[in-house]
């Protein structure tokens, strides 16, 4: 048995109104080191650039998703008959760890060090750490079983679809919670019909009929967020400056022209170091905008002209890629200009579909409980089927400083 707060924990959330605790071991891990660190990384990385409200953080999106994960438990009619006590600890404390090994800057950092979020939140969960030893106490089990439900290796599938699959706790928390900060209206959908219309049938997450007009608002909630907010191109322009700084400094390293000693934490990310659970815990927005800072005055003019670009927002410009003849001359216009294009250049192709249901794999499909028994989304829906029937969008847009435009 799992000890119980001596009175149950109420947080206030524009969200979702309140989160609730009553498990002491959840409450523990919110004030873990690893958990804390997420205030300092924006859930939305650089899209404050674009929308200046955007200023909200993984902290705040990982107890969302656990409130969700925890109102499913509680809400969705036959899920509690589906899990052991075990697994239900195990699923709250997967939803509020998903991200715990989140780094600064959302996806930029992570196409330079190849080091995959996923991976580090799994090392933090599993190998020595605050959290580790809370997660130990309470239950030796805990550990593998949170690391399994994440990498989708747990027995029981149902669990990872509730974190991770095609209608989850965490879409539904970022959708409505990035909605919100940025002020965009397109971003919402009515959780609560979704919430009531969740069925279980066999092990798999479904959607009674009723819910489907809620699920269709949700895919186009969806598909507007992304290009709206998640590939705005002043967004991916300021994703573009963090990949080539962070890749100006991982060459600087390999070539012997700065170590950065006085940046440890940044060493292990752009090297082959064996990355440390204490280097992960050092690494986040503030650390690392502090050394944009110290950057600017560095010797090596492209990390200095970068790292202030970045800070005082001179972002890259942008055009449309119309033809190879188009980006040869922007990249001769760079050289011309006195710039590195393999700095000061990239092309940058943003694709998206807000629901492709692939046959081969099953939990890509939303499945819908009629009175004919199990269907899939497309097959029910109208307007979803149109989407899965239509062209995949798809924008490339060249980047460059303005004036070589």
């Amino acid at each position: 048995m799992y000890h119980q707060t001596l009175e149950e924990k109420v947080l206030r959330d524009p969200i979702h109104e309140y989160i609730h605790v009553d498990l002491q071991l959840i409450w523990d891990l919110i004030n873990s080191r690893e958990v804390q660190r997420l205030r300092r990384i924006h859930q939305l990385g650089v899209s404050m650039m674009v929308y200046h409200t955007a200023e909200h953080s993984r902290f705040s999106h990982s107890l969302g998703v656990y409130e969700i994960t925890r109102r499913m438990i509680d809400e969705v009619s036959g899920l509690k008959d589906q899990l052991t006590d075990f697994e239900q600890v195990a699923l709250l404390c997967a939803a509020l760890l998903h991200d715990v090994g989140h780094g600064p800057f959302s996806h930029a950092f992570e196409n330079v060090s190849h080091v995959h979020h996923e991976l580090l939140s799994i090392q933090l969960i599993t190998q020595p750490s605050h959290i580790h030893s809370i997660l130990m106490e309470a239950d030796p089990r805990l550990p593998e079983a949170i690391a399994k439900i994440l990498s989708h290796r747990y027995e029981k599938p149902l669990l990872s679809q509730i974190i991770s699959g095609p209608i989850d706790a965490d879409r539904m928390d970022y959708l409505l919670r990035d909605a919100y900060f940025t002020g965009t209206s397109y971003g919402q959908f009515d959780i609560e019909r979704i919430l009531r219309t969740l069925r279980i049938e066999g092990e798999r997450l479904v959607v009674k009929e009723s819910g489907v007009h809620a699920i269709e608002d949700y895919i186009m909630a969806r598909y507007h967020m992304y290009w709206q907010v998640y590939y705005h191109p002043v967004s991916r322009s300021t994703e573009v400056m963090i990949s080539s700084l962070f890749q100006r400094m991982k060459d600087c390293i390999e070539q012997g022209i700065e170590t950065f000693d006085s940046a440890p934490f940044i060493q292990a990310f752009l090297s082959t170091q064996k990355i440390s659970n204490d280097t992960i815990m050092n690494l986040d927005e503030v650390s690392f905008l502090s050394l944009l800072m110290t950057l600017q005055t560095h010797h090596d003019k492209i990390l200095s002209d970068l790292s202030s670009r970045v800070l005082h927002r001179r972002l890259f410009g942008y055009v449309d890629f119309k033809s190879n003849k188009q980006k040869e001359k922007l990249i001769d216009n760079i050289k011309k200009a006195g710039y590195d294009p393999h700095y000061y250049f990239d092309e940058d192709k943003a694709t998206q579909a807000p629901y492709r249901p692939y046959k081969e794999d099953q939990q890509s499909q939303i499945w819908i409980l009629t009175q004919q028994g199990l269907k899939e989304l497309s097959t029910v829906s109208v307007i979803v089927a149109a989407i899965v029937k239509g062209k995949e969008k798809e924008d490339i847009k060249l980047y460059a400083p303005k004036e070589c435009l």
